[in-house]
């Protein structure tokens, strides 16, 4: 394969129009992606979440089930993306530091094309419930550092981004 061919935009016909790739070919294998996402706010704020002080109820419980929703949304939100089945979706949410929430969903499934999206699309939308769930107090908190971690499975491999 050139460095062309390994740069080639895969959503993207001949002509540089939008299309969806065609995975006809690929074969099954197990895919694994892992995403992290960051809410930053103030020591108050952890308190209240870490202590189940939020008036609107369990913030962490709640940005669980709006992660694995969000999971298994993702082709409806994300036009190109293949509507796939999960075979699993887990969240943790770390607070070692009393300034933030660190997010981690991983997905996995068996299939013929990764899991990426809908473990990045995950976090993004648990963090935004924590952000939604919090804002009465905290208009201050910013969500950082959306990304992912690492990927397996498919014809690429293992790919480990942290």
């Amino acid at each position: 394969m050139t460095q062309s061919q390994e740069n080639k935009l895969t959503h993207l016909d001949k002509s540089g129009r939008a299309r969806m790739v065609d995975v006809t070919g690929k074969s099954e294998t197990e895919r694994v992606a892992v995403a992290r996402a960051l809410v930053k706010m103030q020591p108050s704020t952890f308190d209240l979440i870490k202590t189940g002080q939020v008036k609107k109820g369990d913030v962490l419980a709640v940005a669980q089930v709006a992660g694995i929703s969000a999971a298994k949304q993702t082709p409806q939100l994300i036009p190109m993306c293949h509507p796939i089945i999960i075979d699993s979706v887990s969240m943790d949410f770390d607070m070692k530091n009393p300034d933030s929430v660190e997010i981690t969903a991983t997905v996995k499934c068996t299939g013929k094309t990764g899991v990426e999206m809908e473990a990045v699309t995950a976090v993004s939308v648990a963090a935004l419930t924590i952000y939604d769930m919090c804002k009465a107090v905290d208009r201050g908190m910013r969500i950082e550092n959306v990304r992912l971690a690492s990927k397996s499975g498919g014809k690429s491999g293992t790919t480990i981004l942290e």
